[in-house]
């Protein structure tokens, strides 16, 4: 765990042109006094000034720790826990020691913040984007993955010692990359949610879990 300095700057606002490059959430809870302390994770995606990104760790806006995701952050009666994906944040909740787990609050101003105003404004309107989402990838994934393992199987040494597989799928490169387009947006738009799945969401290429 890296403890920052007194010196290091308060938490900052959450900005609108932030909206797909950082992720801010809060966690509310009692200190040992009764007091109410406000628990604040701050992302990055795009990376710190090192180009690392990192997940930082606030009491009442007061900077405490800085961890490179996935990190398991302990508190004196719980643990914050926090992992990324390629498009955003793929778990932030509290889990205290009696197992119970509670889900981080996401900044009213930031993606993941509109996204849930969403979902408790207009639920109906809110499932149907997430099966959309859904639906997107899973077509990505049926029309992508054949055209993919032809190319690779077209490497002179795998088709010398496996053969060539031949796609029954093969779409113009507009289509393509219409394809992939839809899908990032698709998976962005689960991130917002905090949706994983290793297959659908990069997973199965990118050796997440």
């Amino acid at each position: 765990m890296e403890l920052k300095p007194a010196s290091t700057p308060a938490l900052q606002p959450f900005r609108w042109w932030e909206a797909f490059s950082r992720s801010l959430l809060h966690l509310y809870l009692r200190g040992p006094d009764g007091a109410r302390q406000t628990w604040s994770v701050d992302v990055r995606h795009g990376g710190d000034t090192d180009g690392e990104v990192y997940a930082h760790f606030y009491r009442d806006g007061l900077h405490m720790a800085r961890l490179k995701p996935p990190v398991l952050f302990p508190l004196p009666v719980g643990t914050i826990r926090i992992a990324v994906s390629t498009y955003g944040l793929r778990q932030a909740d509290y889990v205290t020691h009696d197992g119970a787990v509670q889900p981080l609050v996401p900044d009213a101003s930031s993606a993941e913040g509109l996204r849930a105003h969403l979902d408790r404004t207009r639920p109906g309107l809110s499932r149907l984007i997430g099966a959309a989402s859904a639906l997107v990838l899973l077509v990505s994934l049926a029309l992508g993955v054949p055209q993919l393992l032809q190319s690779v199987t077209e490497f002179p040494p795998l088709a010398e010692n496996i053969g060539t597989f031949a796609s029954p799928i093969l779409l113009p490169a507009w289509a393509n990359t219409s394809l992939l387009l839809a899908g990032l947006a698709a998976s962005t738009e689960r991130a917002l949610r905090l949706r994983y799945n290793w297959l659908l969401d990069g997973g199965l290429f990118s050796g997440g879990d």
